[in-house]
């Protein structure tokens, strides 16, 4: 809660005065250049948040305000061989002009472990391949799941040492409720597995195999699962079989071998077929495709691979698109045909992340329990000047599609919890309790296909007035969503480096939640830090 502005005041060092010189000498050249058309004036913040108070003691850098509306979108190019997709950065958006941001949700942490596996074998991360919303949403937010109905919205956030003097970060989640109370429905999954040849660089095939092996463990005599391999062309390696009879799935699982090209349209194809023959009526019905994404044979587009499985996408049955191995990898092929098939998209880049995956998170969130799921935020343009949501670029959607049932969002399953961060500009300074702006949700009921709709006002109040009254999980989220705008060379922090987010990150250990997530994200970033030679890190 807002803590307002009675701080004590801090005492004032030659580097405190230093930065508030240049922050005060930024202000006004912006204000300065700044365009007549532009309503609205952006208020500095006041000048204790210049330079950040302890525990946080080295000082960090302060930014110019942000520049005028319209802000431009820059764009960043691929890195062959592996296919990323360029989205461009989010510009600034004028509330004068649009005080409306729709987007649909996505519960992909792809990203992050694909810059994980780049940074554990000594390589920066492709620019391209850095979708922030991926990052923050790989880390558990502390959320609480809704007592009734199905999902809770939570605001918060307040300033923070990785945005400029006159911005605020705002942290919007979203909770489903849990998964099934008592017994768990039963299950009917069918593994869609690539043996190409390329899946046996690094172990990748035997990684799948392991964590399906430990999946099958966990199955039920009320599960069916069925496997499919798929390299030049498709075959069949179990029929549907019941979850009782484990010999014999395992026994299926050993005999998966590399092979020669990757038709993954045939997989595809033969895998939903199999799993309408397995279809179980009020159960999860799950395709779950495994690939390094290299489809060299057939369709190797996402859009025609799924518009000859026609209907199949949405008649119940969600894809579960899981990508592994490095060096060739399709990252758009993956992130669109989850998308397409109305599921969501992880990453194995360890044994370890194949089983929290596989065993730990695939069988407690496999309930979808919305579908065509979106967002819309809107904000009070009498109390925020301008907005930017930091990543969800290729989620973003015309504010009239939010009502528009034709228009695609995205599905959530059980358990899940959604994370969106909006920076800020504020048009006065004062904490108060007036209306921030007001989250609405929407989705389509599988159960009932009916659709539902919620919504939720946020207040000034809801943001803390100091970084270190925030709740750890923002601290967290905010650290890195900063890291991930570094590196995908986002202008809105331009004068940040990795060094400046590996000194803030190590003051801040004490203030994070503690978890081995957590401990193994700041040992990621001291890995990139050492690395050297970036261009933003000069």
């Amino acid at each position: 809660m807002t803590e307002g502005p009675g701080l004590a005041e801090e005492r004032e060092t030659p580097m405190r005065r230093a930065l508030l010189c240049c922050a005060l000498l930024s202000l006004a050249v912006t204000a300065c250049s700044s365009s007549a058309s532009t309503p609205g004036p952006y208020w500095p913040a006041p000048a204790a948040s210049v330079a950040p108070a302890p525990p946080y003691a080295t000082p960090v850098p302060v930014q110019p305000a942000p520049p005028d509306y319209p802000w431009p979108t820059p764009v960043s190019t691929p890195h062959p061989p592996v296919v990323f997709p360029s989205l461009g950065i989010n510009p600034y958006t004028d509330t004068t002009y649009d005080s409306v941001s729709t987007f649909g949700l996505d519960v992909d942490t792809a990203s992050y472990t694909v810059a994980r596996a780049y940074v554990s074998r000594g390589l920066k991360p492709d620019a391209n391949s850095i979708r922030p919303e991926e990052w923050v949403n790989y880390f558990d937010q502390g959320y609480a799941a809704p007592e009734t109905g199905t999902f809770a919205i939570y605001a918060d956030g307040g300033r923070t040492p990785f945005l400029s003097s006159g911005e605020v970060l705002v942290r919007i989640g979203v909770k489903a409720h849990n998964a099934w109370s008592g017994t768990r429905p039963p299950m009917a999954l069918t593994f869609v597995v690539d043996v190409s040849g390329s899946m046996e660089e690094g172990g990748r095939l035997e990684m799948v195999k392991g964590a399906l092996s430990l999946l099958a463990n966990q199955l039920t005599a009320s599960d069916r699962v069925a496997i499919v391999a798929f390299s030049t062309n498709a075959r069949i390696v179990l029929h549907p079989t019941a979850g009782s009879d484990k010999q014999r799935i395992l026994a299926a699982i050993a005999t998966l071998r590399p092979d020669a090209s990757t038709n993954a349209e045939a997989g595809l194809r033969l895998g939903y077929q199999l799993e309408r023959l397995q279809f179980i009526k009020g159960g999860i019905n799950r395709v779950v495709f495994a690939t390094d994404g290299v489809a060299n044979v057939g369709l190797t587009d996402s859009a025609g691979i799924l518009s000859q499985l026609g209907a199949d996408a949405a008649s119940g049955i969600q894809l579960v698109a899981v990508g592994v191995g490095m060096g060739n990898y399709n990252d758009k092929l993956l992130e669109e045909l989850a998308d397409k098939g109305q599921g969501y998209y992880a990453y194995v880049d360890s044994p370890a992340e194949a089983k929290r995956i596989f065993v730990d998170e695939l069988p407690t969130t496999m309930q979808t329990i919305a579908l065509n799921a979106k967002a819309q935020v809107e904000f009070n343009s009498q109390v925020v000047a301008g907005y930017r949501l930091i990543g969800y670029e290729d989620r973003g959607m015309p504010d009239s599609s939010y009502r528009n049932d034709a228009a695609t969002g995205g599905a959530v399953s059980a358990g899940h919890e959604v994370t969106a961060l909006y920076a800020l500009v504020l048009r006065q300074p004062e904490w108060g309790m007036q209306r921030l702006a007001t989250v609405g949700l929407r989705w389509t009921d599988p159960s009932t296909q009916r659709t539902q709709e919620i919504a939720q006002d946020v207040y000034l109040g809801d943001l803390a007035w100091d970084f270190r009254d925030t709740d750890p999980h923002f601290k967290m989220s905010s650290l890195v969503a900063a890291t991930a705008e570094v590196l995908r060379g986002s202008p809105w922090i331009p004068n940040y480096r990795l060094s400046d987010l590996r000194g803030a990150a190590a003051e801040m250990k004490g203030w994070l939640p503690q978890s081995a997530e957590v401990s193994d994200f700041l040992s990621m970033l001291d890995q990139l830090g050492q690395m050297g030679g970036w261009p933003y890190d000069g």
